[in-house]
Order: structure tokens, then sequence, then C-alpha cells
């Protein structure tokens, strides 16, 4: 480039066309490599899909998640048509509504396909951000595979809408959990289910309902007089009440004004007599929002975690290489370089551990509805170590995703922090909310702590360690084992101590480090199956 003078302004023109036309799937071969060593037999058939999405995703659609990304563009609730009607109306700008149509037309969740197809194809959507997309097929997702396991007359037409769509019109599904006691409490859920005839009504209030505009609501409730949290699904509107506005026995309250994600209506809701259906046996709600619909839901969060960084370390690095100060490129500068490096090697293995993590997922995704003893040991062992890899995944992913946004926010300077320079600062907002929902971090830590605690009985520490690290360094292997024995040790993390308050920050390292290993497992294999030592590698201007 050449420098600025009086007769010469400075331009970022240059930059500017290379990231308006970025190619997300076709110019990543990092991303190609990965989608290869793991998808096996599947490739062909994702890669394929991902070329025919890429170009939509990359251009059409992005620009879209731009357009409703600032304040004015905000959706709001109109509670109230011109003759006093409640509606509750969520209003969102028509861009919002064109991309989700046109997203979920893709028909993510059909059982005709490989799974990596679907994959693949959120992987690339989530490089946008949340855009009003992410949590809605996220949670779409959970309602369908929910709805697979417990299938019922009331329930088969909503699979149906969700999964495979109704005259080309695919329906859109939500979670509502949270109360405002807490939304990780979900025993102490206070909502009530009330069977009024044969017929299920809820009566009470949600306290955190993202996706407010969703056709269809995974929803948890006590049946009066029980103290058991049973699971239903809630349509939001019933047959024939949709066009007229008339929501199914509930009021949306008011809409939330969050620090993230703001594109999506996150409301409060109160029920008076909604129809609900109960989904699975009423006694185990709590077992199965956990293992099924919390469970597909964390491993989005990975997977959307490794996508918000991958837009991010690409528009770094080509910043890095179009950016001059001093007369050199900024990419030119040691400690520059060092933190593209270090960008570069988070996203990397942050990838790779997503992608590792849903292959070994998949492999034992049947299997783990299951009874125990209907398993073999390895088979039991290993739908216990992915059930909690995807919780690690969960925490650490997020975590990292915020670090590694931020760390390329500063490449750009001042213009980090721009919201009409780049998308970052919004992926950064949007990414500190995939810390929190789904489990904030302290939560699952405990869990993953009582877990292990409650079967080293059968799946000892060192094998566990073992099995996750296998193939790495022994004396690696021998200190985590080592580490782990001894934090199992102690009884209860929720008691406090001087003693504890440190044994709860080194647990927290330790589960950072491990799944850390585990990721870096995941990026050797990937350079073994392609037989090639990988670096992040996108055209810069």
């Amino acid at each position: 480039m050449t420098l600025p003078d009086r007769n010469n302004p400075y331009s970022f023109n240059e930059f500017l066309e290379w990231r308006k036309n970025v190619n997300y799937y076709i110019d990543d071969p990092f991303i190609q490599r990965a989608l290869k060593a793991f998808a096996g037999d599947s490739f062909n058939e994702a890669d394929r899909e991902a070329r025919e999405i890429s170009p939509k995703v990359s251009y059409r659609w992005r620009d879209m998640a731009e357009a409703i990304a600032v304040p004015e563009k905000r959706p709001y609730i109109m509670h109230y048509d011109g003759h006093h009607n409640r509606i509750d109306r969520i209003v969102r700008p028509r861009e919002t509504e064109i991309m989700e149509k046109e997203i979920f037309s893709e028909g993510l969740f059909v059982n005709t396909k490989s799974p990596w197809v679907k994959l693949i194809k959120m992987f690339l959507i989530y490089q946008n951000g949340e855009a009003c997309i992410a949590c809605p097929v996220t949670c779409t997702e959970g309602l369908v595979k929910l709805l697979e396991i417990y299938q019922s007359e009331e329930t088969r037409y909503i699979l149906q809408h969700c999964r495979d769509g109704i005259d080309g019109d695919f329906a859109i599904g939500a979670q509502y959990l949270s109360e405002i006691h807490g939304g990780s409490d979900v025993p102490a859920n206070l909502l009530e289910a009330v069977n009024e005839n044969g017929t299920w009504r809820l009566y009470g209030s949600k306290f955190f309902c993202s996706a407010t505009h969703a056709d269809y609501v995974v929803i948890t409730a006590k049946p009066r007089g029980s103290e058991e949290v049973a699971l239903f699904v809630m349509p939001s509107w019933l047959p024939g009440n949709k066009e007229k506005e008339i929501r199914n026995g509930y009021t949306i309250d008011r809409i939330k004004w969050k620090m993230g994600t703001s594109e999506l209506t996150t409301g409060e809701i109160t029920f008076n007599g909604a129809i609900a259906y109960p989904v699975g046996p009423l006694n185990r709600g709590v077992s199965n929002v956990v293992s099924i619909v919390l469970t597909y839901s964390r491993l989005t969060v990975g997977l959307s975690a490794a996508a918000f960084m991958t837009r991010a370390c690409r528009e770094a690095k080509a910043y890095g290489e179009f950016r001059y100060a001093f007369g050199r490129k900024i990419s030119d500068f040691p400690l520059v370089k060092a933190q593209l490096q270090e960008i570069e090697n988070y996203t990397k293995r942050t990838i790779a551990g997503a992608f590792n993590l849903y292959k070994d997922f998949l492999e034992i995704e049947n299997k783990r509805h299951l009874k125990k003893d209907s398993l073999s040991m390895e088979e039991n062992k290993k739908i216990f170590r992915v059930r909690e890899l995807i919780m690690l995944q969960k925490i650490t992913a997020s975590l990292d995703s915020t670090d590694v946004i931020r760390n390329s926010m500063s490449i750009f300077g001042g213009h980090g922090v721009m919201e009409d320079f780049s998308s970052l600062p919004r992926l950064y907002r949007d990414s500190a909310i995939n810390e929190l929902w789904e489990g904030p971090r302290n939560v699952l830590l405990t869990q993953i702590h009582r877990d292990l605690q409650k079967n080293s009985s059968w799946y000892k520490p060192d094998d566990f360690i073992s099995d996750i690290l296998h193939g790495k360094d022994k004396n690696l292997i021998r200190e985590f084992s080592s580490e782990l024995e001894y934090l199992l040790g102690i009884r209860d993390l929720t008691n406090i101590s001087d003693d504890n308050i440190k044994i709860a920050g080194r647990w927290d390292d330790f589960t950072k480090r491990l799944f850390h290993e585990y990721q870096e497992k995941a990026l050797s294999y990937i350079e073994q199956k392609t037989n090639k030592k990988l670096s992040y590698k996108s055209k810069s201007p």
C-alpha cells in the first residue's frame, strides 16, 4: 500500500473490499481439513452442502446480520392493537424475518442427511454472530431431539413442523426454563401444570425466555401436588390463532434489554392457563431437560464459540497485513505477531475440539438413553466421558472466545471498539452471553466435580484422564491424574472456607488446562489425518 500524504488521504477500501468478498468456507482451508478429518465417509456430502450454503452465509445473510445490528432496529413488543386487543406482537426488522425463514428452510434437522451437514452449516451460520438466529436454531434442535425420543399424538405434528417442515414452512422452537429465583436451579421451578379435564394448562411465570417469537416452546413445570419437575411442549398459538394474534393463554410482560444477543428477544412471561403437552414421564423433567435439551444446547455453545473466534481471527490477521505503522505492516512487529499467533492457536484448537467432541457424541448419541446394564463398561464410560466433556467445552470455549475476540479487537487499535467499523464488538457481546446461558461457569464446574466424585467407584479418575488424553505424554497424563485424585478428595466444594476457596480456584484452572489438552490432541489429529502442519491461512488484502 502507499503511505498517505496531504494529497492522498488514508483509505480502508482495500481491507473492506477483502472483507466483503471473503467466502467463509471456500477461503478457509483449515475448516475444510477439519471437516475431512472428522466427518469420515460423510465428508463429500458435507463439503458439497457447505460449498452451496457458504455464499449465502458469507454475503447475503452476513449483510442482513449487519443491517439489523443497530440500536434503532432492536426488536420491541406491541402489547395492544388499535382496538385494545392484547396481542403481544414481537416487532422485528424485515431483514431478520427474511434471513430466519431462509435459514430454517435449509431443513437443518431433517434426518435424511448426515449430521455433519447440519454441523458445518451451523458453524458457518454462527460466524455472523447471534443475529436472532443462533439461539432459535439451537433451541429448535433440542426440541426436535426431545420429540424424536418421546413422540405422542399431540406432538407428532409439532415434530414434523419443526424438523421436516409443512408445505415449505419450518417452525421455530424455544426453551423456557429459568424463573426469577435462578435459572440453573430448575428443581426449584414454581410454574404449575394443572390437568383440567384431561388438558394440561400452565399457571405462573418464567423470567428469562429467549426467542419469544418461536412457534413452539419446551418448558418445565411442576404438576399440581408434586415436587417433581415435568417437561412440556407448549404451542405459542393454538390452531388458527396465529393470524388473529391470539396467544395460547400467556402474556409477554416485557422484553429485556441485554448486553449482547440484542437482536434476539428475551422476555418475561406470565402463563394463565396456557395449553401444553407433556413430554416423557412427568417425574423425569429435570433429567430429560439436562440430558437432551441442554446437552444439544451446550454442544452448540462450543460450536458457536469456535465460529465467533474464526471470524475474529480471520479479520484480525487480515487487518494486521493491511495496516501500516511506522513504515511497516503491524503484523511484522514481534509483539503483534505473537498476539496473532496466540489468537490463531486458540481458534484452531477450539474448532478441532468442537469437531472431535461432536464425532465422539455421534458415536454414543443413540445409546445415551439405554439402561446402563444393557451396555458394556466401555460404552458406559464413553457416554459419561462425553457428557463431562460437553460441559467442559461449554465453559472453556465460551471463556476463550471472549479472550480471542477481545485480543482480535486490540489488533484494530481504536477501530476495534467502533460499532460501525466491524462486527467484532457485537461478537464480543454475544460471546459474553455464551458464557452465561445453558449453565454459567461456576454451576457447571460444581456439577462436573460432583459427577466425577459420584462415579469414581466404577470410573476411576486416572482412567478418566487416560481416556481423555490417550496418546499424550505419559508424564502429562500422570500429572493430571494426580491432580484430579487430590481435587476429588475435597468432598464438598460448596462449603465456604479459606481452603475451599483456594481449592475452587485450583479446580477451575485444572478443568481449563485439561480441556485445552483435549483440544490440542484433536488439533494434532487433524494434522496427522491431513499430513500437514496446519496454520490458519486466509486471503489477505
